[in-house]
């Protein structure tokens, strides 16, 4: 992405018109004395030398002096990327982990859940179900708490939330309790993509797409060590400690949130302009710079927010935006269906009797046997999961030169592409080997949207855009363990042409938005 152009303080605090919007210093001073022929009445000092004044005032051609000002998206820019940046991605980073191993969780409890209750395929897909209904239930409404209490304290009540109901669940002595409470887990992590909000709203725009991708790494860590604490756990405590030890990240976050700031553009669009101020103050601090000159005042979109006292969730569907909305909730949708239904399918795989996909029980002939995963089979999962590295790279190299709609295209692409070779009698290595592709792809795009998101909508529907857009995620994963647990009982290549196609709608929607956001500053 392209740097935002900035001139000197005193050119962007002079309202030049576009006139002068591409010339030099030297050549702004040259034309205006051209134009008065006598002393000019606007003073630009050391300017000639190339310094820019130090003065936070400016003499307007009436004579009069007023204050420079600046906005959030000024202030951003100015104090760059440095060291509160980094600690806020190491932050944000901790609760993205945290999110992906309760994911990832959801695949290695189901072997062992049939062996503790027996449950049939149907109850295994509502392991899953419970916990993305949840989500989907809870995703809009920590958007509108965010967006009206703050990032910050959404982020801090949702997180320990579902950190008291993971550790619950792990105490449950029915399987229907356990399914509740994994439903209130699911409420509880619906808030923690909120942290992306957070973290977009302090990146200057040349670094805005790739530090969000790479934050996404610490999804991929998260992922590994849930399949290495698996690999470790379960042969030996069982799947109870396993549930309880995943549960401890989300404790941890909510409470070093404490240190987490607020959004200062959350405080420009609730008017509180001071506490902004503050926000920026400490973040100056922190990067060792100073804030521009003059004084900090919203943008035009952020005082007709503070006018209007908020926003409704029906804004996202404004005419200007529909389209966009619309297609962002297909691709948000097909990108949960693909992901988690692959991180499901590939147990599946491996617990089937088809050695033609990857399975090794040929004695094995139903679902809903007691077949518990092996060593073998945890560091298979662990390998794919690894494949959630090199996709984060990819999007992180191609994100900034292709843009991001052809970036997810491709992504959904290969997908695809592998997902369909899955269909072939193939040995356990090449299974494994298109699964770590696939994922590695769909993983990338999931990221891809990550970016766009926060990047399509102003400040006043940022996290309500954010939240709608995972709600609708929820609705994919809520539907695809049916695809991938109960649907595969009947034949193992069913799910290979559902994933396939879903695939190809999720390239088609990308390459219809509307909007490129490569370059595009945070509106």
């Amino acid at each position: 992405m392209g740097d935002k152009a900035i001139l000197t303080e005193v050119l962007e605090a002079s309202h030049l018109t576009d006139t002068y919007g591409d010339l030099t210093a030297k050549g702004i001073i040259k034309e205006l004395r051209h134009v008065h022929s006598e002393e000019p009445s606007v003073r630009y000092s050391n300017l000639e030398d190339g310094q820019a004044a130090p003065s936070s005032t400016v003499t307007t051609p009436g004579g009069t002096e007023r204050r420079k000002t600046y906005t959030v998206d000024d202030a951003v820019e100015t104090l760059g990327f440095g060291r509160f940046q980094l600690k806020l991605s190491v932050l944000a980073g901790l609760a993205w982990m945290a999110d992906a191993m309760e994911m990832m969780l959801l695949s290695l409890l189901t072997p062992a859940l049939i062996c503790e209750w027996g449950i049939s395929s149907f109850e295994q897909a509502l392991v899953t179900t419970c916990v993305f209904c949840g989500m989907m239930l809870s995703s809009t409404f920590w958007g509108r708490i965010c967006d009206r209490i703050g990032r910050k304290w959404g982020l801090m009540f949702s997180a320990m939330m579902a950190c008291v109901c993971g550790v619950f669940s792990g105490l449950a002595s029915s399987f229907y309790f356990f399914l509740f409470v994994r439903g209130l887990v699911g409420f509880g992590i619906g808030g923690v993509p909120q942290s992306i909000t957070l973290y977009s709203e302090f990146l200057p725009t040349a670094q805005r797409a790739k530090c969000v991708v790479l934050i996404e790494s610490f999804w991929a860590i998260g992922a590994v060590l849930e399949a290495l604490l698996a690999f470790f756990v379960m042969n030996t405590w069982g799947w109870r400690a396993l549930v309880i030890l995943s549960s401890l990240p989300l404790g941890i976050f909510a409470l070093c949130s404490w240190w987490l700031p607020e959004s200062a553009r959350f405080h420009m669009s609730k008017g509180e302009d001071g506490k902004a101020l503050e926000t920026l103050m400490k973040v100056a601090k922190e990067n060792c710079k100073q804030l521009p000159p003059g004084d900090l005042v919203a943008s035009e979109a952020e005082k007709a927010h503070a006018s209007n006292g908020g926003t409704s969730i029906f804004s996202l569907l404004s005419p200007d935006l529909r389209t966009t909305t619309l297609l962002v909730w297909l691709i948000w949708m097909v990108n949960a269906f693909s992901y988690y239904g692959m991180v499901l399918y590939t147990t599946v795989l491996f617990r089937s009797h088809d050695e033609c996909h990857g399975g090794l029980f040929s004695n094995v002939t139903s679902s809903e046997a007691c077949v518990p995963l092996t060593r073998g089979d945890y560091f298979d999962l662990l390998m794919s999961s690894l494949a959630e590295f090199p996709g984060l790279i990819i999007t992180a190299l191609i994100i900034e030169w292709i843009g991001r709609k052809k970036t997810m295209a491709l992504e959904f692409a290969v997908f695809g592409l592998a997902t369909y070779l899955l269909y072939f009698c193939l040995s356990r290595n090449t299974v494994i080997g298109l699964i770590f592709i696939g994922r590695a792809f769909i993983s990338g795009a999931f990221q891809c949207a990550y970016v766009y998101t926060p990047e399509v909508y102003p400040t006043t529907l940022r996290a309500s855009g954010l939240g709608a857009a995972s709600g609708m995620a929820r609705i994919g994963a809520i539907i695809t363990p049916f695809v991938a647990q109960v649907a595969a009982t009947s034949n193992l290549s069913y799910p290979v042409g559902i994933y396939g196609t879903a695939a190809v709608i999720g390239l088609i929607s990308a390459l219809s938005l509307p909007i490129e956001t490569k370059g595009r500053q945070m509106q």
